[in-house]
């Protein structure tokens, strides 16, 4: 048991590295496209450029945050409050025509890009903990392979 879980470790270190490359990555594209990030903002956030540069910072900082094996909880907390932040946005890319066409996809891939952001969140709390319950574990390491492929597919 102590081997399988010595594996356990270097796979949420493998999965840590991975998700905060890509929110750096996404982070970035924040600053480099705000366009598409604007675009799928609900029309009830005020300032939504400002609010796309203030969530690509955060991105940028909880991805450097996973990076770092001393602060990844802190990174996972961080990844958590950000998802939760953003999720209306990928509700409004669902019923909005002028946010779908901007990102480049149909309502049907905003209804699929919905659902995937709860392994990313329970992911990030996966990494916000020393110990999670075996479920939980178990849900992230065999839901992050779908999920990281998905989203490099975007």
């Amino acid at each position: 048991m102590k081997k399988f879980s010595k594996y356990i470790h270097y796979y949420k270190s493998i999965a840590a590295i991975t998700l905060g490359f890509m929110y750096i990555v996404v982070g970035i594209k924040h600053f480099t496209d705000p366009d598409i990030f604007i675009a799928i903002t609900p029309p009830f956030v005020y300032f939504r450029e400002a609010a796309v540069y203030f969530t690509g910072i955060i991105e940028i900082i909880g991805g450097v945050l996973l990076l770092i094996n001393k602060y990844r909880n802190k990174g996972g907390v961080l990844m958590i409050i950000l998802l939760l932040l953003v999720f209306p946005a990928n509700i409004y890319l669902v019923f909005s025509e002028e946010a779908q066409a901007v990102f480049q996809g149909t309502r049907t891939d905003a209804l699929i890009r919905i659902p995937f952001q709860i392994p990313l969140i329970l992911i990030a709390y996966w990494h916000s903990r020393q110990r999670v319950s075996r479920w939980v574990e178990l849900f992230c390491i065999f839901s992050f392979p779908p999920t990281i492929i998905y989203f490099l597919t975007l």
